[in-house]
């Protein structure tokens, strides 16, 4: 990926993988091979990411990070390893890319005159039908 957010940085030797027994249907593939494949990146022992970054990464991903403060990645949705290595390494690059972009600042903006005038005569039109709720004199 060459984002901006990650600048070309290669995280791959800082992946840890291990792969096991995949789970719901499939047959007898699932009950055999093991193609479930789970990533497991340490965020505060990387060397690779800033301390700005790394802050960033427990407060958002908090509920990802386990207590021994590695981010888990798992994925097991294709019939091999490899694809399944590869749609991990996918989803931890989406990741990152997502905690890590800054967020827009909202402009403020003047409302358009349009509706400025409707709001106006809405509220006019109600008015008038709570004044003929009155009694009258």
């Amino acid at each position: 990926m060459t984002d901006d957010v990650l600048n070309g940085r290669d995280f791959f030797p800082e992946f840890i993988f291990s792969a096991s027994r995949s789970s719901g249907p499939g047959g007898q593939n699932v009950n055999k091979v093991s193609t479930k494949v789970e990533l497991r990146f340490h965020v505060m022992n990387s060397t690779i990411l800033s301390l700005e970054e790394k802050n960033l990464l427990h407060e958002k991903l908090a509920n990802r990070i386990t207590r021994e403060g590695e981010l888990v990645i798992v994925s097991q949705s294709e019939r091999s390893q490899l694809k399944n290595k590869e749609a991990v390494i996918e989803k931890f690059y989406r990741l990152l890319k997502r905690v890590l972009t800054p967020r827009k600042k909202r402009k403020t903006t003047q409302p358009p005159l349009e509706s400025i005038e409707k709001r106006l005569e809405e509220k006019r039109i109600r008015a008038e039908k709570k004044e003929q709720r009155k009694k009258v004199n």
